[in-house]
């Protein structure tokens, strides 16, 4: 059923880029853009028009889950700002480094914890975390798995975000939405755990619920046929695109408007169901249709401007360097694939954040 249900999807997209191309380029030749970059000054996108936002705007579930006795602002920074329809960055952090974490957690909005691609243990994460409690960056993990026991240990330790690589429909972004959550809205179970030393001087128990930001990855097509179930799942706030997995698994350049329609199809299922839209590629934050609406990217400018110093430091890969460090390693941007040359769409990559407020 999930292979037929991909497939058909798959044919759909390419069916309504078949029919729009066919009425927009005869008897032009050579006007088709698959896997090749729009004209200059032109916004990619596909066939599809992405849908607009009514007067409720983005994430109006997610405000309207919010208790009113929570305090704001939030402690977890980053949905703050979502809460206040701002976009918001990151950077990926895949290995142990105490020091490198407690100086990027000041200028970003959270941490991306590789703990789908690496090989960092969930007790490092917890160190680094109990290094600087509260350094400003909300401290997030992308996940192995859904799996109850995997995100009571992310949760445990002190992160208050997770990203669940791969969901494919609703059960697994419930699973993500419950376990993430405690009674009566989830089902995250009381425990042991360094939380409390992660987040001194709030009272963790009774605001935790609306600090927690749970966030789904669409990579497959099969997840993009069952965006709408993903997306009306309760307790997922924000729904993103695995960009590079999405065009490996479809086959289709992300210039392609067939996988550009892929990702408005997403889009629009976020926004029908009050949730907030990303994606993983820092490129989307500018030169697409998708870009004013995109909130959440991995990796992408820090918020104040900082960029780590480059001169000597240490490569993806090398050994850590420990205490007075002051080289932060440069994280690995989203693979672009359909980009010539790796090179962000319309223009060079962005120094600012855009249109981004502050």
């Amino acid at each position: 059923m999930r292979i037929l249900r991909a497939a058909a999807v798959a044919a759909s997209i390419a069916a309504s880029f078949a029919i729009a191309l066919d009425a927009r380029q005869a008897p032009a030749q050579g006007g088709g853009r698959v896997g090749g970059a729009a004209p200059a000054g032109q916004l990619i996108g596909g066939t599809l028009t992405p849908a607009k936002a009514d007067a409720r705007g983005w994430g109006w579930q997610v405000k309207a889950s919010m208790n009113p006795s929570t305090p704001r602002p939030l402690y977890n920074k980053a949905k703050e700002l979502l809460l206040q329809d701002k976009q918001i960055t990151s950077y990926t952090i895949d290995r142990y480094d105490e020091a490198a974490y407690c100086e990027i957690a000041k200028h970003f909005d959270y941490i991306w914890f590789e703990m789908q691609h690496s090989t960092m243990s969930w007790d490092e994460v917890r160190r680094m975390i109990l290094a600087c409690p509260m350094a400003g960056a909300a401290p997030m993990i992308r996940m192995p798995d859904a799996l109850e026991s995997s995100i009571q240990k992310a949760t445990d330790l002190g992160a208050i975000g997770i990203i669940v690589p791969t969901v494919d429909d609703a059960l697994e972004a419930r699973d993500a939405a419950r376990f993430s959550r405690y009674p009566p809205v989830g089902r995250r179970s009381s425990g042991g755990g360094s939380f409390g030393q992660a987040w001194p001087g709030v009272n963790y128990r009774a605001t935790y619920n609306d600090n927690v930001l749970v966030t789904v990855m669409i990579e497959t097509l099969e997840g993009v046929a069952n965006a709408e179930e993903i997306a009306a799942t309760a307790g997922v706030d924000v729904v993103i695109l695995g960009n590079n997995d999405l065009s490996s698994f479809s086959g289709w350049g992300q210039n392609d408007p067939r996988y550009q329609d892929a990702v408005i199809r997403v889009h629009d299922a976020a926004l029908k169901y009050g949730k907030y839209f990303g994606n993983a590629g820092s490129q989307y934050l500018n030169g697409y249709v998708v870009s004013a609406d995109t909130r959440m990217v991995q990796n992408g400018p820090a918020r104040d401007g900082w960029t780590p110093p480059r001169g000597g430091g240490a490569g993806r890969g090398a050994a850590p360097g420990r205490g007075g460090r002051s080289n932060a390693p440069a994280p690995d941007p989203e693979p672009v694939i359909g980009l010539p040359g790796g090179q962000q769409p319309g223009t060079s990559t962005p120094a600012g954040r855009g249109g981004r407020g502050q």
